[in-house]
C-alpha cells in the first residue's frame, strides 16, 4: 500500500506561492526545493510539489492545464473539525485566496473550499464520526 501521497502541481510564481502556503501554516521540506521547485509539506503524508513550468516540463510532454479556466482536480483536506476549517479558509482568504463555494453543513460534514493564487480549488472539510454507524 502506498504510505503518501505527493500532488504536482504548477504555480505562476513560486517564491509568491511558498509565502501563500506559509501563510495557511504548511512548511517545505528544503531537500525538495530549489528555484524551480518547492516540497510543500501538507502534513505527515501528505505532500505537494509545486513546480514552475520548466520544472513540470520535465515530468509531462501533454498540455499543462490553466487552473484559472480548467479544473484537473479538487483537493480536499479532512480536518479534524469545524473550527479548523473555518480557520484554514480564514487563513487562505487572508493571504489572497478567493472563496471558490458557499460554505455547507450537511450536519455530518461541514465543507468549505478555496481558490489558491494559481487557480486550483482546495476543499476543506470535516466529517461527524458519529454520523455513520461502527461497523463490527
Amino acid at each position: 500500500m502506498p504510505n503518501a501521497i505527493y500532488v504536482n502541481m504548477l504555480v505562476g510564481d513560486l517564491p509568491r506561492a511558498k509565502q501563500f502556503f506559509v501563510a495557511l501554516g504548511f512548511s517545505f521540506n528544503e531537500q525538495f526545493t530549489n528555484d524551480d521547485a518547492a516540497g510543500l509539506v501538507i502534513s505527515d503524508t501528505i505532500y505537494a510539489m509545486l513546480h514552475t513550468t520548466d520544472s513540470i516540463r520535465r515530468f509531462t510532454k501533454k498540455e499543462l492545464v490553466n487552473s484559472h479556466s480548467s479544473t484537473e482536480v479538487l483537493l480536499a483536506l479532512q480536518l479534524d473539525s469545524k473550527e479548523e476549517v473555518d480557520q484554514l479558509l480564514d487563513r487562505a482568504i487572508g493571504a489572497g485566496a478567493k472563496q471558490y463555494r458557499e460554505t455547507a453543513d450537511h450536519g455530518f460534514m461541514y465543507e468549505r473550499s478555496f481558490e489558491d493564487l494559481d487557480g486550483h480549488i482546495w476543499e476543506a472539510f470535516w466529517m461527524n464520526p458519529d454520523a455513520f454507524p461502527k461497523h463490527e
